[in-house]
């Protein structure tokens, strides 16, 4: 690592990431009604290489998103990601579970990237996070358009598999939203690849939008079966509505059912293997 910037990999704790994580699962149950990865899952990735997931930019509940998926669909890697500079100066914590400060839009911030990317992606079982659109962006707006960072660091790689990621946050049957993932087809770069920066964002976007094209598809069909559900969350609509529905079926002799559309609520109760 360059001597003048942090070195996240030392700076990162294994205990403190497993806390966080169990954190943002907690928050994400009480804000969503369920967490769902898109069917067939979690890609079968190469051991030999580093990974750079990269993302398109729809919501505040990205990076918490980010967080759970890593700990759910890859535990065996060491993940990173990059944060706004002087958002990680308030949250200094966060630089102990693999987060690592770049400043946007400057030329300081856009050598640092690349510098800290390509240190930590020098171990085999590093992944890279990012949103990397570099902004909040509606996820059904089209063409997609990423910033240039990532193609330029996945050039300086010999090798580096790059999977594209498509999140999505719509609302079904309950009163809170489904927070939606689909993992796209891996882009696997081999030493002496002759892509340009260019010519590798140009794939990297298409392929990003291939899968957020398929996850829109899916989301569009409110069908949980096409999903698998790693996080049950909040159900039903509270109140007095949930106390009247509660006593009704009480008086009918059945089982309350605090969801208001069945077939999501089973869905959501039931945490499936994501490979």
């Amino acid at each position: 690592m360059p001597t003048d910037l942090p070195d996240p990999d030392a700076l990162r704790s294994p205990l403190l990431v497993r806390f966080f994580t169990r954190v943002m699962a907690r928050h994400m149950a009480s804000g969503f009604h369920a967490v769902r990865l898109m069917r067939p899952g979690v890609p079968t990735l190469p051991h030999d290489r580093p990974v750079i997931v990269y993302c398109n930019h729809p919501s505040w509940w990205d990076p918490a998103f980010l967080i759970l998926l890593a700990s759910r669909a890859f535990p065996e890697r060491r993940g990173f990601g990059p944060m706004d500079a002087a958002a990680l100066a308030r949250y200094r914590f966060m630089a102990r579970i693999g987060l690592f400060p770049v400043e946007p839009d400057t030329a300081a911030g856009a050598v640092a990237f690349m510098k800290v990317g390509q240190a930590l992606l020098s171990r085999p079982d590093a992944m890279l996070w990012v949103t990397a659109e570099g902004r909040f962006s509606d996820p059904r707006s089209r063409p997609v358009r990423l910033r240039g960072g990532i193609a330029h660091l996945a050039c300086r790689l010999e090798r580096v598999t790059l999977l594209p990621l498509a999140l999505e946050y719509p609302f079904w049957e309950e009163r809170t939203p489904e927070a939606l993932a689909r993992f796209g087809t891996p882009l696997l770069k081999e030493p002496g690849s002759d892509l340009t920066p260019g010519r590798l964002q140009e794939m990297l976007e298409e392929r990003l939008e291939a899968a957020m094209d398929d996850l829109a598809v899916a989301a569009r069909s409110r069908d949980p079966d096409r999903f698998a559900t790693l996080l049950g969350g909040r159900v039903g609509v509270g109140g007095v509505y949930d106390l009247w529905r509660r006593g009704r079926a009480w008086a009918q002799g059945q089982r309350f059912d605090p969801a208001h559309g069945s077939a999501a609520a089973g869905a959501a109760g039931r945490k499936e293997p994501t490979s």
